[in-house]
């Protein structure tokens, strides 16, 4: 008897012994060896920028106990969402991938971001940017600022189409009519001299959905029984349409160019050609590099193109869209002889080219 409780003493004695040898394993804390970095750090956006990289983040790589594949991701928040109980859970968080140490950003993609944040538009805000790594926990490096100012990216409408008697009433060929402002469309159509100018606009290529037609009084009415609209004569007509105010109108122009790069000064027009074929309006002649111009139409102030501050081709006045003041003159590159053309038979990509010869 004695020699079991001597053995069974001897026992509990190994067995305390072995727990206090055990060691508790704890899971070692990773980090970022340093902070991130930014190309840029303050950032004004343009539609010119909307396909370029505007900026790159890159960071160094996080060592894990463990050697393996780890995911990084991008997270972007404004500064007021980045503290509290709730920081960061706002954030946009994008996946770059395993063992990807950086990340390029395209203008477009960039001011999408930072309007989806709530920054205003044509105003500087700034975004807060960190890094997150992950393969059994959890890692964050600082975050870094970036000043960004977005531009409000001009919205896209569904195309109106514009068959007529100049065309054969075709829709499926029709030219179309695209809107600056919502439910505001407007197009160019050259319509020869024939026995009428009637058209209508149609909200697809064919005569099964709506179509607009005659209305009276200067409206449209949806009717598909009713007459066309009519131009007031032929040529180049800029034809538009208000589906707000149930509107229309048609005005026959001609272009040219004025101002004192020009010729005529900002005393005498300078007229442009049409090229049925090309559907285009040139004219070539002497330029001056110290001066500017406009193209403008019926040699007057009403409807005129200059451009906006990323140098496309834009109205400063139109009796559709309204005046846009920030609207600037147009210059050439150096002296010289020029061939100058204006195109505007796509309503969704006015432009102009100035070629020197």
């Amino acid at each position: 008897m004695k020699k079991l409780i001597y053995l069974f003493i001897i026992l509990i004695a190994g067995f305390t012994a072995c727990k206090k040898e055990a060691e508790i394993t704890k899971m070692a804390v990773v980090s970022f060896s340093s902070e991130p970095t930014a190309s840029a750090s303050s950032l004004t956006l343009t539609k010119a920028k909307d396909t370029s990289s505007v900026v790159t983040f890159s960071w160094p790589a996080v060592k894990y106990p463990v050697k393996a594949q780890l995911t990084y991701a991008l997270q972007i928040d404004v500064p007021t969402d980045t503290v509290g109980n709730n920081a960061w859970a706002n954030a946009k968080t994008v996946v770059v991938g395993k063992d990807v140490l950086s990340k390029s950003y395209l203008g477009k993609d960039l001011n999408t971001i930072a309007l989806d944040m709530g920054l205003l538009p044509a105003t500087e805000g700034t975004l807060v940017v960190r890094i997150q790594s992950y393969q059994d926990q959890y890692a964050y490096t600082k975050a870094l600022t970036l000043k960004v100012t977005p531009y409000q990216p001009v919205a896209t409408y569904p195309l109106l189409y514009i068959p007529g008697n100049y065309q054969g009433w075709n829709p499926g060929a029709a030219p179309t009519a695209a809107a600056l402002k919502p439910k505001i469309y407007e197009g160019y159509v050259y319509m020869p001299v024939a026995d009428n100018y009637y058209f209508k606009f149609t909200s697809a290529q064919d005569w099964n959905h709506i179509n607009y037609g005659d209305g009276g009084n200067g409206s449209i009415t949806e009717d598909g029984l009713a007459g066309g609209l009519v131009s007031p004569g032929p040529g180049y007509v800029q034809v538009s349409i208000n589906l707000n105010t149930k509107t229309w109108s048609a005005v026959p122009t001609t272009w040219s160019i004025l101002g004192d790069a020009s010729p005529g000064g900002w005393n005498t027009d300078t007229q442009l050609s049409y090229d049925v074929a090309k559907q285009v309006w040139t004219v070539t002649c002497d330029m001056k590099k110290d001066g500017s111009f406009k193209f403008r139409a019926n040699n007057a102030w009403v409807i005129d193109f200059g451009v906006n501050a990323d140098g496309n081709l834009a109205y400063a006045d139109n009796p559709v869209f309204g005046y846009d003041g920030s609207v600037q003159n147009i210059t050439v590159p150096s002296d010289g002889n020029y061939t100058i053309t204006l195109d505007l038979h796509d309503p969704s990509n006015y432009n102009f080219k100035l070629k020197k010869n």
